[in-house]
């Protein structure tokens, strides 16, 4: 079975795996947060590098906090800024107008709990890659056994080669791998889907 967390714009290993697992998966939002991970934090490609983008969480700091349970922090106009980021960064992209009819109202709209936030932006990401069955969560902590792919360490040693695709800003940058699944839509669109599945096949 494929472990997952509930991340903020996942990478593009994430939804490859998720897409090829079927229904053999779980996002686990009963893990305890981990600080400065994928959990509210993603990377994207922009004209001077790749970029953080960090959702500020309230109070989670505390030792064991149960994912579902941990808050957005609103004390800051981190909305604005990460849309303004994620508009510098791609909107000379051939998908920007849209994914971005998508993506902006998460932007304006306040999602007190950052697992909702999370699971509302991978709905929408992957029914724009034409996968719309209901997502397997849960709030109980899930335990990986041998057989398990379990994507929730922050640091982990996979296989996975992320596919070759034109990622903006080449000209000048060097190729960055397995940034946020943003990355790979905003170039590719729907045809992601084949670069995801050929990805797992390498």
């Amino acid at each position: 079975m494929l472990i997952l967390s509930a991340e903020y714009l996942p990478n593009i290993e994430y939804v490859a795996r998720l897409i090829a697992a079927g229904d053999n998966y779980i996002i686990d939002c009963g893990e305890h947060y981990i600080k400065r991970s994928a959990r509210n934090r993603t990377q994207i490609m922009t004209a001077n590098g790749v970029l953080n983008l960090t959702v500020p969480v309230v109070k989670a700091n505390r030792p064991r906090t149960p994912m579902h349970t941990v808050k957005i922090d609103y004390s800051t106009p981190w909305q604005h800024q990460h849309w303004v980021a994620l508009k510098s960064a791609y909107r000379s992209s051939p998908y920007f107008d849209e994914i971005a009819e998508w993506l902006e109202p998460f932007y304006k709209q306040h999602h007190e709990n950052l697992v909702q936030f999370n699971l509302a932006l991978l709905r929408v990401l992957l029914g724009f890659m034409g996968y719309t069955a209901p997502l397997k969560t849960t709030t109980e902590y899930v335990t990986a056994t041998a057989e398990d792919i379990d994507l929730r360490p922050k640091q982990r040693s996979t296989t996975f080669t992320t596919p070759n695709y034109f990622q903006l800003f080449s000209d000048r940058i060097p190729f960055a791998e397995n940034l946020s699944i943003i990355d790979l839509l905003m170039s590719e669109g729907p045809y992601a889907v084949d670069l995801l599945n050929s990805s797992l096949l390498q």
